[in-house]
């Protein structure tokens, strides 16, 4: 059953920590337009990278998959505009503009990973935070699960997104976490501090 109500992480802005230096970073060619949101809740159109350049309130998405106890989780390609080479959940993205939020989780499991899955949407929470090159952060994210098994999930990884995935358990990642931070996107740090025992 889904729980509209959102968990508010405390907002980092710009400013609040040092960041690496700023790499410049070319808009999307052709444009990649995201659902980014106003102070009065209402939605608007903004290039993807303007967005994390100018740390603008916006919309995304992410997946989850389960076997059991065990998370698939994803290495990103290393030449992603941010956080290349980190691990994350199964996927993340940003709606397109109009696009509805199960949509573009359904899209990037398929784009990302090559393959779909009877997903459901679970809770939304909001977080901010520098994810280097003087880029961020500033997301309401709907949270999407989906339960599989790993002896019939066929994956194609997409090499301009995804340099390797596992699967792995909520201590074991906790584990991984505590001695190896640098190695983890901060929204998937945010994410299992929020949620410790991966019950998205």
């Amino acid at each position: 059953m889904l729980d509209d109500s959102v968990i508010l992480e405390p907002y980092l802005e710009p400013g609040d920590f040092a960041t690496d230096s700023i790499v410049q970073i070319p808009p999307t060619d052709p444009p990649i337009l995201i659902p980014a949101i106003d102070a009065d809740g209402s939605y608007y159109p903004v290039e993807k990278i303007e967005a994390h350049v100018r740390g603008l309130h916006h919309l995304a998405i992410s997946a989850f998959v389960f076997d059991g106890p065990h998370l698939l989780i994803q290495k990103r390609a290393m030449h992603k505009y941010h956080c290349g080479g980190q691990w994350a959940n199964t996927c993340c993205t940003h709606p397109h503009w109009n696009e509805d939020a199960h949509s573009a989780a359904n899209r990037r499991l398929g784009e990302e990973l090559g393959f779909e899955a009877a997903i459901h949407e679970c809770q939304v929470v909001e977080y901010s935070a520098d994810v280097g090159n003087g880029l961020w952060e500033k997301e309401r994210v709907h949270l999407f699960r989906a339960d599989a098994s790993r002896k019939s999930l066929s994956l194609n990884l997409n090499p301009d997104e995804v340099d390797d995935v596992r699967w792995i358990t909520a201590d074991e990642l906790r584990q991984e976490i505590r001695s190896r931070p640098q190695q983890f996107t901060p929204w998937f740090k945010i994410y299992l501090n929020r949620f410790p025992d991966l019950a998205i």
